[in-house]
């Protein structure tokens, strides 16, 4: 399937050029001749690399590409600024909204096909992590769903531990690696049997023994992702507490990563709020309870539990707001 390129520019003659000669190197083309019909060809056109000239009528090829890169679904797609302007200042503005790269004009031929060859080539190794992502995300649902007790637990850690990150001012590579952990923290979990995982009673020292194991497994199985960097450190230590009494690695106090710590502490309360088939689900009141008396025995970080306490009271003040 050919690649696609979006030509944006307000000149017809400089439009025609470059389709053409794109289209003979075996490119699928689409132009447009304003920023709005750009806009508009991103979504339906689906460009893999975008050629955007800066002065055009209306938006200008800047507030284009901010546009682009800042909706989810095109921020990673490519794009090339072609300009006229040589001023450093002019540079600066087009790198601060985003552009991937610039053509000055008038154009070089051989210019423009090295630098899209080069970052078309990038665009897929981009999209080959984004699949490799979305098969990770895939098999967690998927064991999520072994468990009918379960049902929205991943995407809720996810939006709890990104929103208690950001409540406590964690960089944002951080709070990013929180949202994917809520998703796949649990993936490990593929390698325990459905007896165990979905046995209602006290687990036996042995099935412990194979549950524990989850968090390792679990670590291995993101770890090709040099994306999922960040993500490793709470896989591997969301069970595990303060006092040393966790799993897998017995860690204590500041050993165990912060982000971890957020995860499990969000974890436990998604789990002490949701009916299962032992017990029916606690109020936030009497979770939040439950994990204090839990903090008092030094599973917990008090200073965390009590920002996470006051992030769900102010949610649920908002939301109370929210209904009058």
């Amino acid at each position: 399937m050919a690649e696609r390129i979006l030509i944006a520019d307000d000149h017809p003659a400089a439009r025609i050029a470059l389709t053409t000669l794109l289209r003979r190197e075996g490119f699928e083309v689409c132009e447009t001749s304003n920023g709005e019909e750009a806009l508009a060809q991103c979504a339906s056109f689906r460009p893999d690399l975008i050629l955007l000239d800066i002065v055009m009528p209306g938006m200008s090829g800047f507030e284009v590409c901010r546009r682009i890169k800042a909706t989810p679904e095109t921020r990673l797609t490519p794009v090339v600024l072609i300009t006229g302007l040589s001023e450093t200042e002019d540079r600066i503005k087009g790198i601060n909204s985003g552009a991937d790269d610039f053509l000055s004009k008038p154009i070089d031929i051989n210019e423009l096909l090295a630098r899209t060859r080069s970052l078309l080539r990038l665009k897929q190794y981009t999209d080959e992590l984004e699949n490799a992502e979305s098969v990770l995300f895939t098999l967690a649902h998927s064991i999520e769903a072994r468990d009918p007790y379960t049902g929205g637990h991943c995407e809720r850690l996810s939006e709890m531990s990104a929103r208690l990150g950001e409540k406590l001012g964690l960089p944002e590579e951080q709070i990013k690696a929180l949202r994917r952990a809520g998703i796949v923290h649990d993936i490990g979990k593929v390698v325990v049997p459905d007896a165990i995982l979905l046995n209602p009673d006290p687990l036996s020292p042995e099935d412990m023994a194979i549950m524990q194991k989850h968090p390792i497994v679990g670590e291995h199985i993101c770890k090709p992702m040099r994306t999922f960097r960040l993500v490793l450190p709470i896989i591997r230590h969301h069970h595990e507490h303060r006092d040393g009494s966790g799993y897998p690695d017995g860690l204590c106090g500041d050993e165990i990563p912060i982000t971890a710590s957020i995860l499990q502490l969000v974890d436990v309360y998604d789990a002490l709020t949701t009916t299962r088939p032992y017990r029916q689900a606690s109020t936030p009141g009497e979770a939040l309870e439950i994990m204090e008396r839990e903090s008092a025995k030094g599973w917990w970080d008090r200073d965390l539990l009590k920002a996470f306490h006051e992030m769900i009271l102010n949610g649920h003040k908002s939301a109370a707001n929210g209904h009058r």
